[in-house]
């Protein structure tokens, strides 16, 4: 079995010859500084040296997703240790500096529909051809030669993911109370702009998965009723599963934080068929939720913190997924990015254990 054929057929819970054994999630900046301290410099130790499966390529590093032109990031101001600053997203944030984390949101771009609009036209024109390199028809042909699974979409493209972005947590919320038509029109404007590039892309290359993301749970679950994931979302939701199955991509993906439980059986109406990271400590427990949603296929799902109590807590951590690797439908890898408690010596001894435990049980 191929690397794409084990991903697709395992994103869809489709027998499968052994798990995928690769990670999408690196080191936090402070991981890296901490692993520098500890003798290990090259920024990518995380997957050299493991004998990974061939990783995903994801199609948002060679064609322009989002903004164009972007937003020019930039500091406006210093107090100490504290920055103002103009992100990659146009928003003005506070942040402290050389610390990884969530900032706080001074200033977002969108404030009413007219803001919407002067975005949508000056920077969200998918027919721009500087949205594709120049080598584009050398790049797609290189892509599909290799026996890596496809993605389009990414990090930081949803619709409730980029919503929020776009106006703020605080003032996206109140909108789908205030101003639900400006609710709606951005997240079809979304939807129509990001399937226009899906499609020329598509013209090109053989796709494997369709990625949106989200971030729309915390501890407390979902930050929106199911009411409003059926109404604004869910629509849309749909339209990219029908493009999905008109160009043969296997796996519809969602990546959201925290306690997603709900949204579970939400998105698969809608045709979702993949969804991670499964963070433990917001209580999601992979093990239990495989055999309760057994046609979901999830990523991640275990404790980054507990591989960093060393080897014993590895193990039995390991222990606990192991029954998801006898089977498909579960793509094996920790519920976030590597958090600086992991020292590199507790990260190898995991990775190398979890390879171990993934070809010990290849049919």
């Amino acid at each position: 079995m191929t690397n794409r054929e084990r991903v697709r057929r395992c994103g869809q819970c489709l027998p499968i010859d052994r798990a995928p054994f690769s990670f999408y999630f690196g080191p936090w900046p402070e991981t890296r500084a901490l692993w520098a301290q500890e003798g290990v410099t090259n920024p990518d130790a995380w997957r050299e040296g493991f004998d990974f499966d061939p990783p995903v390529v994801s199609l948002f590093g060679h064609v322009n997703h989002l903004y164009l032109p972007g937003y020019e990031t930039k500091i406006l101001e210093r107090h100490g240790e504290r920055i103002i600053s103009q992100n990659n997203l146009g928003e003005i944030i506070e942040s402290v500096e050389g610390k990884s984390g969530i900032p706080k949101i001074l200033r977002s771009p969108v404030t009413c529909l007219s803001d919407w609009e002067e975005i949508k036209a000056k920077r969200l024109d998918p027919e721009d051809p500087a949205r594709f390199p120049a080598d584009w028809k050398e790049r797609a042909r290189c892509i599909n030669e290799q026996d890596a699974p496809v993605q389009i979409g990414a990090y930081p493209c949803g619709l409730f993911g980029t919503l929020r972005d776009l106006m703020g947590v605080e003032d996206c919320l109140v909108a789908f109370y205030d101003d639900p038509e400006l609710v709606k029109r951005i997240m079809d404007d979304l939807t129509d702009f990001w399937l226009a590039i899906f499609e020329k892309i598509c013209k090109d290359v053989q796709v494997d998965i369709l990625h949106i993301w989200e971030d729309m749970s915390g501890k407390q679950g979902s930050l929106i009723s199911p009411e409003f994931i059926k109404e604004f979302m869910l629509p849309n939701y749909r339209r990219f599963k029908t493009f999905a199955d008109a160009h043969d991509i296997a796996v519809f993906q969602v990546d959201t934080d925290g306690d997603c439980e709900e949204l579970i059986p939400l998105f698969a109406s809608a045709g979702v068929n993949m969804m991670l990271p499964f963070e433990v400590t917001a209580g999601c427990d992979v093990v239990a939720w495989r055999r309760k949603y057994p046609n979901m296929s999830m990523m991640g799902g275990i404790d980054k913190l507990e591989i960093a109590k060393g080897k014993e807590a590895t193990e039995r951590e390991l222990a606990r997924i192991a029954p998801l690797l006898e089977d498909t439908g579960y793509f094996p890898a920790l519920d976030h990015l590597i958090p600086p408690e992991i020292h590199f010596d507790d990260y190898a001894y995991f990775v190398r254990r979890l390879r171990e435990m993934i070809f010990e049980r290849a049919r």
